[in-house]
């Protein structure tokens, strides 16, 4: 079985976010795939936040069980893939793990783009970060089934 692990700040919004939606995503095409997610400045075991996990029920998606991870070497060595919400957050994880196979989920999806914060706005920032998430992961399904699901 393949890990991906989604990487984002505080580990309560985007990657939180993007995780729940890639392993709903992941349900739905029959994958095998563990889903994780982390943050490269969180504090262990916080909630998501209450947009997140209210955007997450308009996916029919119950986030509310969901504890922050600080993102450690440790996690990064035991997973195969790892997509970050920024350009940032890649460059954080490759300092810990120079030879991790890293990447931002916007590059991964062949955007150059990074998941915009919604840290601290309303609910329709929320729903726009998701949707956000949701496009690019959907942009990055093919990809990640031939990465993921190797023999």
């Amino acid at each position: 079985m393949s890990t991906i692990i989604f990487i984002c700040t505080g580990n309560t919004c985007r990657s939180p976010m993007a995780a729940a939606l890639a392993t709903a995503l992941f349900k739905q095409q029959k994958l095998d795939i563990t889903v994780l997610s982390a943050g490269v400045a969180a504090g262990d075991g916080y909630p998501a936040s209450k947009n997140a996990i209210l955007a997450m029920e308009d996916e029919g998606i119950d986030l509310q069980p969901h504890v922050s991870t600080q993102l450690s070497h440790e996690i990064l060595a035991n997973v195969r893939l790892i997509l970050t919400m920024t350009a940032a957050h890649l460059d954080f994880v490759k300092s810990i793990h120079p030879t991790a196979n890293a990447y931002t989920l916007g590059e991964y999806a062949n955007s150059n783009t990074d998941v915009s914060d919604p840290y601290g706005g309303d609910l329709s920032t929320y729903r726009a970060c998701a949707a956000q998430i949701n496009a690019l992961l959907a942009a990055s399904v093919a990809k990640l089934k031939e990465e993921l699901c190797k023999a």
